[in-house]
């Protein structure tokens, strides 16, 4: 583990225990101003409320993950279907310590590839390959569409088509799995 990520603190055991975790899993966390506390480990956040459900989102399903300093929030979006809501959460955090670093480090881990494509002379669609960092296993694809292309168009559906196909082949990976 990087120096980085050294815990100058631990997670509180009932904490760790509610989330279903062995107190080694917990590699940096933060609490919010209600009592939530964030949990990341090597494969996912773990969102432990201080009521109510213990949400965990896959390092692989963070479309983006930011901290605004100055209105002190936490915000992760999942990533979606094309034309779902993407799921977001949001969170007051008054100091982020180590956790912010890790969570940065682990999304990016979770990039296998990522291919910009052009489908006509200003917009164009991107490619992205992910999979849960430090893991074989399986290869989640994702198309993200410039503003204004419909994935139905027969043009932008060849044009994305052939580019996960390449980007596909590019890591070694069935197309049919696609």
């Amino acid at each position: 583990m990087s120096p980085l990520f050294a815990r100058t603190g631990r997670a509180p055991a009932e904490v760790v225990q509610r989330a279903a975790l062995r107190r080694g899993d917990v590699l940096a966390h933060t609490r919010g101003e209600d009592g939530t506390w964030l949990l990341g480990t090597r494969e996912e956040l773990v969102v432990v409320p201080p009521d109510g459900e213990v949400l965990r989102i896959g390092w692989e399903r963070v479309e983006t993950a930011d901290w605004d300093r100055d209105e002190e929030r936490f915000r992760v979006t999942e990533v979606a279907d094309f034309g779902r809501v993407r799921p977001q959460h949001t969170f007051t955090v008054a100091e982020p310590g180590r956790f912010l670093p890790l969570v940065r480090e682990r999304v990016t881990a979770s990039v296998l590839l990522q291919r910009r494509v052009r489908v006509d002379a200003s917009r164009g669609l991107l490619v992205v390959a992910r999979r849960t960092p430090g893991r074989d296993g399986e290869v989640t694809w994702a198309v993200d569409y410039d503003p204004g292309l419909d994935p139905d168009d027969p043009v932008v559906r060849l044009v994305a088509g052939e580019a996960l196909e390449a980007a596909a082949a590019e890591l070694g990976t069935d197309p049919a799995s696609i």
